[in-house]
């Protein structure tokens, strides 16, 4: 897996520690007026203006002992933090379970740390390190406790080492907790003041039939799952499964006791916090329960917080909805989170190379306006969980849309539904990997076609603006685990094969294998796009209309750098032909893969594209 020819980036990591202790020898923290008068506002949306007004001083202390577990040289440096900076092209996520690679006597989380120092240093300088605390389900999103490191697979000394010389992600799983969790435990014991920590009825038929229908949901269980408390049967709004009980933001002490957590989240190395499921943190009955005011108050609220005590701190927001939707996260740019899951560029892409033509892609590429120099997409293709639909309604057809479920069934994956209100069903979801998804098993094709198809997927996704992530499998390209599901597992567990680190090794180390040709060949990639000014998530954006047979989009840093991405999504040879005039001034371009040449004659750079062939053409 040697790329001795790729640049590598040089980004120091590792922010300064917190102190274990809390310093109230200096001075505590203190909040302007504009900031009071941000967070009063949001409380009020919520709660209305007094008991906003009774909420804010718990607010205000907590944002005051995490103040004080700062060092001044932590309080300078927060002073001293370019938004606008927070993320360059450098930047390169990788997402993981805690778990996905393990080794004999040894804790997960360090046989992950070896691995990226081993393999990954100078191509990712993020971990995104999905849910890693004690769970009940759903493999890490039921959480029991939000305070610990599973032991199965570490400890925090074990994070605090990875924070040393990686940015990390952690989940923020607000919306629901474990119903083994203590929370829920004391709202079934009757513990008083968490009788309202959960939504929760008397009654299975509390909510009307008229407002049931409304509820957007991800699911197709019962909205509404008994529980046996002290004071008898209660039925608790469960969004996703049984096991995952929702947590009541109506009520300010759920508000207070998570902002809490978070906060002690970024004391433990949090850089980003990934807001999971955050459509449907609040409801309102008579409503969709989705996207409300108040939610997007929520999400403006603890932005506001972490701009005050952790300016370096980001948000990113999981919203599996359509586009219009999903980018609302965005606020104003300045406001809501710093980075939003860009869901409907899986499934489009996906669509480009099921049918060898980017034209839905592009025209939808073309729509993505910048949101601001502090604000931009979370590029991903494959994830744990799969590839959502939502977020191409309205871009494919219904008929695009059942294509993509037919192909997937094809290729030995399988479809989750979600509910529609009205009792009918519609596809959520794709259960299957990404190099399954796009090439089928046993169809004839030679794995360096495959092979091809694969890169040349994910090479989309890294050249568009924003911030690329890439779920661990894929770096492998890693096929279907169907026996799992068969099994009896999850639909989704047919993306979360767990790896052996030594027959892993002995697969990346044979030239031979798909497993080893996909590696090579992403970590070429990714160290090629982070050494390249002009793929800076801020930089400008230009998608060229080059015909069906190649996308292509143009990136600019005035007056650094610009490059020309050239994706064939073709299983045949492509000569593209690019006017002069859309490239501006310059005549000669290298590309920065074959490290080949090209200059325009007679007004027009023409380039040659084998099938599913890749060109990053940069000048100067």
């Amino acid at each position: 897996m040697n790329d001795a020819t790729a640049p590598v980036s040089t980004r120091a990591f590792g922010r300064i520690a917190h102190l274990p202790e809390p310093d109230y020898a200096r001075p505590l923290l203190t909040l302007t007026a504009a900031q009071r008068e941000r967070m009063l506002g949001l409380l009020s949306t919520m709660y209305g203006d007094e008991v906003a007004a009774a909420t804010f001083p718990e607010l205000e202390r907590l944002m005051r002992v995490y103040h004080a577990h700062k060092p001044p040289a932590l309080v300078a440096e927060d002073a001293a933090f370019v938004a606008a900076e927070r993320f360059t092209e450098r930047d390169v996520v990788l997402i993981t379970y805690g778990d996905l690679l393990t080794s004999p006597g040894r804790a997960p989380l360090q046989v992950l740390a070896g691995f990226l120092r081993r393999f990954m240093r100078g191509s990712i300088d993020t971990v995104h390190i999905l849910p890693f605390f004690p769970y009940s389900s759903d493999r890490g999103f039921s959480i029991i406790d939000y305070e610990e490191v599973d032991p199965r697979l570490g400890s925090w000394e074990d994070i605090a080492s990875l924070a040393k010389e990686f940015r990390l992600m952690f989940d923020g799983v607000f919306n629901h907790a474990s119903s083994r969790s203590r929370w829920f435990q004391r709202f079934l014991n009757g513990r008083p003041g968490y009788d309202d920590f959960f939504v929760a009825f008397t009654t299975k038929d509390a909510i009307d039939a008229d407002y049931l229908r409304l509820i957007l949901r991800p699911r197709t269980s019962d909205l509404l799952t008994p529980f046996r408390t002290i004071n008898g049967m209660r039925y608790v709004w469960t969004t996703f499964s049984p096991d995952q009980v929702d947590l009541n933001f109506r009520n300010p002490r759920v508000l207070t006791r998570v902002v809490e957590i978070l906060l002690a989240y970024v004391r433990r190395g949090a850089d980003v916090v990934r807001l999971d499921a955050v459509t449907y943190i609040w409801r309102e009955l008579g409503t969709s329960c989705a996207h409300l005011t108040e939610t997007h108050a929520l999400v403006k609220l603890f932005r506001a917080i972490l701009d005050v005590a952790a300016p370096q701190v980001a948000l990113i927001t999981e919203t599996n909805v359509p586009h219009a939707d999903n980018i609302s996260y965005f606020g104003n740019g300045t406001d809501e989170a710093q980075l939003v899951y860009n869901f409907a560029l899986p499934p489009l892409v996906l669509h480009t190379f099921h049918t060898g033509s980017c034209e839905a892609l592009a025209r939808w590429a073309r729509s993505l306006s910048h949101v601001s120099d502090t604000a931009n997409y979370f590029n991903f293709l494959s994830s744990h969980d799969g590839v959502g639909l939502l977020g191409a309604r309205g871009i494919l057809t219904e008929a695009e849309v059942a294509a993509l479920v037919d192909r997937t069934i094809a290729h030995g994956g399988f479809v989750s539904y979600r509910s529609n209100g009205d009792g009918t069903q519609s596809p959520y979801e794709l259960n299957i990997t990404w190099y399954s998804a796009l090439n089928r098993e046993g169809n004839g094709e030679s794995q360096a076609l495959q092979v091809a198809r694969f890169l040349s997927a994910r090479a989309i996704a890294l050249a568009m603006r924003g911030v690329p992530g890439i779920y661990l499998p894929t770096l492998f390209g890693t096929k279907n685990d169907t026996d799992a599901v068969l099994g009896g597992a999850e639909k989704r567990s047919i993306n979360r094969r767990t790896f052996d680190e030594g027959a892993l090794m002995r697969l990346l180390d044979d030239p031979d294998c798909w497993v080893s040709q996909v590696a090579r060949g992403m970590r070429r990639l990714v160290r090629r796009r982070v050494a390249q000014p002009a793929f800076h998530p801020n930089a400008a954006q230009t998608v060229l209309d080059l015909g069906p047979q190649v996308f292509a989009v143009l990136r600019e840093r005035e007056g650094v750098q610009r490059v020309l991405a050239l994706t064939n999504v073709t299983d045949h040879p492509v000569r593209v032909k690019v006017p002069a005039a859309d490239l501006g001034p310059s005549v000669v371009w290298r590309d920065l893969l074959s490290r080949a040449r090209y200059q325009a004659h007679a007004d027009v750079l023409s380039v040659a594209l084998p099938p599913y062939g890749i060109a990053w053409l940069s000048s100067p």
